[in-house]
């Protein structure tokens, strides 16, 4: 019954999304409005869960194609990308650590930060990816490298499979990595997309202190510990059990050295990348060769073929691919442009302009995922400012206000991930993102602009 009634909903989509191509197409170029119908057909199976997400993302790669929605090097450009390369060595880095044991060496070393309740097990675990984010420029790293040790830990701490408190633990290290990140300026990739363009489109230059004093506050601190309070909310469990200290074997064993010399080595050049400039992607990549490189002893045998989620892969790679195609085919500028003039964008009203600005921002975080905001946002970001009478400053950074608030997990690539690495259920991390984007929407954004008024970033009159 539960497969008739999905399959009943697939159908409806697709109906859905026939039609809207079909109606827009008297008035609008094929490439527009039938990215349009594919795009709402993409977005309501990924939210609605009605086939597997990678099931989709196949349909869309081939119906991109084959209905010449855009070249094929725009539709599979997600393959290329550096954030895909990311996510397939952040897997294998977990696979690793599982298969070393190097998680479980590390767990008992994590388990000294977390105090003797659950809710310090909690706060210790959000606040260690917090801490990541300002040296691991990645939300894909860091929850490559974390969640297999927060796993490890909550088997330490007598948090077994099927526990709230395992569960709890597993989505403060993947949202604790993710989301308080979109404050810090090289901690995730919406956020280089934003520097970049502005500063190639505008020439205006993003400061990493300027960007973190402007967000972190509440964006970052604040919406760390609404998640601390969200995840103790839904996940509540008994205090950990703490085992008798155990001496740890004497020496680590070749492969744990091994893999962790691979991760520090990886660490620095992630680290140092202003110097030598090779993406993260590709650093990952490297990392992921060596560790499953035949006779290295730091994956097993099958590592490829049984503990790779290529479903993820292509998931992942079909959320970039569609980004790409709606920027392309135009789509993304006409969403931004009749949202524009349906809010009314006028001078002389700053705070209902930085709202409307946000809200758009949203809307297109929403047709295509959070690092599309900026992709299609920044280039109209000077018309934006003169529409409004805004600083070019307070529009580019509106941004930050949507792509930092995640409504559903399909949204942010690095979250697909977590559900994957650690087996978690997406109606499950559904449920958090839409408590924490209305909390953030109806607490922290009105907080945020009080924020933005004493920084002077728009004159309140």
């Amino acid at each position: 019954m539960a497969g008739a009634g999905k399959q009943g909903v697939a159908g409806l989509i697709a109906l859905l999304a026939l039609a809207l191509a079909v109606l827009l197409t008297p008035w609008q170029p094929w490439a527009i409005a039938g990215t349009a119908g594919l795009g709402l057909f993409c977005i309501l199976m990924w939210a609605s869960g009605a086939v597997p997400e990678h099931l989709t993302g196949l349909i869309f790669f081939a119906v991109a194609i084959l209905g010449g929605l855009a070249a094929p090097e725009v539709v599979l450009g997600g393959f290329q990308s550096s954030t895909f390369w990311l996510l397939f060595g952040g897997m294998v880095m977990a696979a690793a650590i599982r298969f070393t044991g190097l998680g479980r060496r590390l767990a008992p070393l994590l388990a000294r930060l977390t105090g003797q309740s659950y809710a310090g097990v909690i706060g210790a675990i959000v606040a260690v990816g917090v801490a990541l984010s300002f040296v691991l420029p990645s939300s894909m790293g860091r929850i490559a490298l974390l969640l297999p040790v927060v796993a490890a830990l909550a088997d330490h701490l007598g948090y077994g499979p099927g526990r709230p408190g395992r569960i709890g633990m597993l989505m403060a290290s993947a949202f604790g990595a993710c989301l308080p990140a979109y404050a810090i300026l090289p901690a995730n990739l919406p956020n280089m997309i934003l520097a970049g363009s502005a500063g190639s489109l505008w020439q205006y230059h993003i400061g990493y202190f300027a960007y973190l004093w402007l967000h972190f506050p509440v964006l970052g601190a604040l919406k760390a510990v609404l998640l601390v309070i969200v995840i103790l909310r839904l996940y509540p469990d008994q205090p950990p059990v703490r085992p008798e200290v155990q001496a740890l074997p004497a020496a680590m064993s070749r492969a744990e050295i091994a893999l962790m010399l691979i991760i520090l080595a990886m660490l620095g050049f992630w680290l140092t990348d202003a110097l030598h400039h090779i993406s993260p992607g590709w650093i990952a990549l490297a990392g992921a060769i060596i560790c499953l490189w035949p006779g290295a002893g730091l994956t097993g045998p099958g590592c490829l073929n049984e503990e790779i989620g290529y479903g993820t892969l292509f998931f992942v790679a079909a959320i970039m691919g569609l980004a790409a195609v709606i920027s392309e085919s135009g789509l993304g500028g006409m969403i931004v442009d009749q949202a524009a003039a349906l809010a009314g964008l006028t001078p002389g009203q700053p705070l209902r302009n930085t709202l409307a600005l946000g809200g758009i921002a949203t809307l297109v975080a929403l047709v295509t995922n959070q690092p599309g905001v900026p992709a299609v946002m920044t280039p109209g970001a000077g018309q934006l400012a003169q529409m409004t009478g805004l600083p070019l400053a307070t529009v580019l950074m509106t941004q930050v206000l949507a792509f930092s608030n995640v409504m559903l997990p399909f949204q942010a690539p690095p979250l697909v991930m977590a559900a994957q690495t650690g087996n978690l259920a997406m109606r499950d991390m559904t449920r958090i993102c839409l408590i924490m984007f209305g909390l953030s929407l109806f607490i922290l954004l009105p907080l945020d602009l009080v924020w933005w008024w004493l920084l002077d970033m728009f004159p309140v009159s």
